[in-house]
């Protein structure tokens, strides 16, 4: 009887959870015909980016509730063709979600993306909601036709799509274009939320009722919210370009938040031979500061598009049994023996596996410092110059094996 009781009453609570828990709010964000930039002043672009923007740092901020989720949509009117479409629907998703970002503080890995491109079944719940289209149960027909041909793999039903605009004289998709297609060119925010704890008012036992031995144990029950950990993301990375030529490397970068990431690289090689003369030796490292740029960053930290900076410093002994050239000055510091580089870079970076990368750069910029020349003679070394060098245009390449390291930091499978 005391056990009965006692599952009835974590019964009854778990009730008074599923009826106090809101399940969402969204917004529609507007956008002109063709464009992805955001416009305050259209609509209620405003006034629904500030309820959602109070709402998150509300739900982030300690309050009664916990932030689940955070789905964006980015969505397209039908006319134009599938690619363009495609990509508005994109950029209008990363749009609103930088604009998010700028002015709230959320985990990155509670945000889900979904890109309609033509909404065909927007324009049909449109229609089926509007008794003022002309033709309206012909241009339902069509679209009908329209949907089922897209979701069977023909992204371009154009006998379809010439129909519909026909119909009426032209009189129905008219209608359609002017009143139903601007409020398919959106972008849609949803935030799902869950109760952190359940208040048990309302609730009185009768003590009679239970009488609880000391001697039995009953387990602690928590009815927060699920904990959100903040989510890391670091790489972990080998220039396959270093390691073939015998230079073995290693990078580590680290994500700074705000598609900002920084990292160091190290280089070590020291190879001789010396009864022939033959020498191969390197090493040095650098520092780089990226900014990650287009949809894929903004969808995956470490992914996609990356501009960055970087300087570093590099010493050198290259000989083949003839003459050598040193890099900076024997017996000294490094400091003293490098040769140093700056300059920016470009690169993309290609997910290959579930947490493997594959990391394309390359920069440009200034190489120089000293260079020694010399010759080798009688199991000596003689020097024969030393010389200020100079170097402007590539200075670093590298395509990097990229290990992805930390909690959400991973690829989606295909």
């Amino acid at each position: 009887m005391k056990r009965f009781v006692y599952i009835a009453i974590i019964l009854l609570t778990a009730i008074l959870q599923s009826n106090a828990v809101t399940p969402s709010d969204s917004v529609n964000i507007l956008f002109r015909q063709g464009h992805s930039n955001l416009l305050l002043n259209m609509g209620d672009n405003h006034n629904h980016l500030d309820s959602i923007v109070n709402k998150i740092n509300a739900l982030t901020s300690g309050s009664a509730y916990n932030l689940r989720s955070i789905r964006f949509i980015g969505s397209a009117s039908p006319e134009g063709s599938v690619s363009i479409n495609n990509r508005l629907s994109v950029k209008r998703a990363s749009t609103v979600f930088d604009y998010l970002h700028k002015h709230t503080s959320f985990n990155d890995s509670i945000t889900s993306f979904e890109y309609t491109g033509r909404d065909w079944k927007g324009l049909a719940d449109m229609v089926n909601n509007d008794q003022n289209v002309p033709d309206r149960d012909e241009v339902i027909e069509i679209l009908s036709d329209i949907i089922t041909s897209v979701d069977n793999g023909n992204q371009q039903p154009e006998a379809l799509i010439n129909r519909l605009k026909t119909i009426g004289g032209g009189e129905a998709y008219h209608y359609m274009y002017k009143n139903l297609y601007p409020s398919l060119r959106f972008s849609k925010i949803t935030l799902d939320y869950i109760p952190s704890i359940v208040p048990m008012t309302g609730i009185v036992v009768n003590p009679t009722l239970i009488d609880i031995d000391f001697d039995e144990t009953i387990p602690a029950i928590s009815f927060t919210g699920k904990q959100q950990h903040k989510p890391f993301y670091m790489a972990i990375k080998t220039n396959l370009l270093y390691d073939a030529i015998a230079l073995p490397s290693l990078s580590a970068e680290f994500y700074l938040g705000k598609n900002w990431s920084a990292g160091v690289n190290w280089t070590y090689g020291w190879w001789d031979k010396d009864n022939s003369h033959h020498y191969w030796r390197a090493y040095g490292g650098d520092i780089v500061v990226r900014k990650w740029v287009g949809e894929k960053s903004r969808i995956k930290p470490l992914t996609g598009h990356h501009l960055g900076v970087f300087a570093g410093i590099v010493t050198y002994d290259f000989e083949f049994g003839g003459t050598g050239y040193m890099g900076g000055l024997p017996g000294h510091t490094l400091w003293d023996r490098c040769n140093r580089y700056a300059g920016i870079e470009y690169g993309y970076s290609l997910p290959v596996g579930r947490r493997l990368n594959i990391d394309f750069s390359l920069g440009l910029g200034y190489l120089g410092g000293k260079v020694i020349k010399y010759e080798p003679s009688n199991d000596r070394y003689i020097w024969e110059e030393t010389k200020n060098f100079s170097w402007f245009g590539p200075v670093k390449a590298e395509i990097s094996l990229t290990w992805l390291i930390g909690r959400g930091n991973v690829n989606e499978r295909r």
